[in-house]
């Protein structure tokens, strides 16, 4: 069985900021319902990752985090707190994201297994 990580509970708490900071920023509507949307989608990957863990939800948050990134462009947010917000929050989820598969023993061995004994 997988270790749980300590960048799951991270990645809860930016899920949390994700659907708090439209209402505490003061974001635009488009803004809002983006963020809250992505919010809650870190959320159930977090939650998954205690629940089943698995490496489906790193790389869920792998995603998220960029579309956090791109999203103040591919949906027009004007610029200011939601643009900053959105690209700082997508930053930390895929750095979070990307370290707990850096540091997990089980994932490396499997990935370092498939590549240097590839199945036949």
């Amino acid at each position: 069985m997988r270790i749980k990580h300590w960048q799951d509970s991270v990645s809860l708490l930016l899920g949390v900021w994700l659907i708090l900071s439209p209402f505490a920023l003061g974001f635009a509507a488009a803004a809002t319902w983006i963020t809250v949307v992505l919010g809650l989608l870190v959320i159930m990957f977090a939650v998954e990752g205690f629940i089943v863990p698995s490496y489906l939800e790193e790389w869920g948050e792998l995603l998220l985090g960029l579309a956090l990134i791109l999203a103040p462009w591919a949906i027009g947010y004007e610029p200011g707190s939601a643009t900053v917000s959105s690209v700082i929050s997508g930053l930390l989820v895929i750095l979070f994201a990307a370290w707990e598969l850096a540091t997990d023993r089980e994932f490396i061995t499997k990935w370092r297994d498939r590549w240097h004994h590839p199945a036949t």
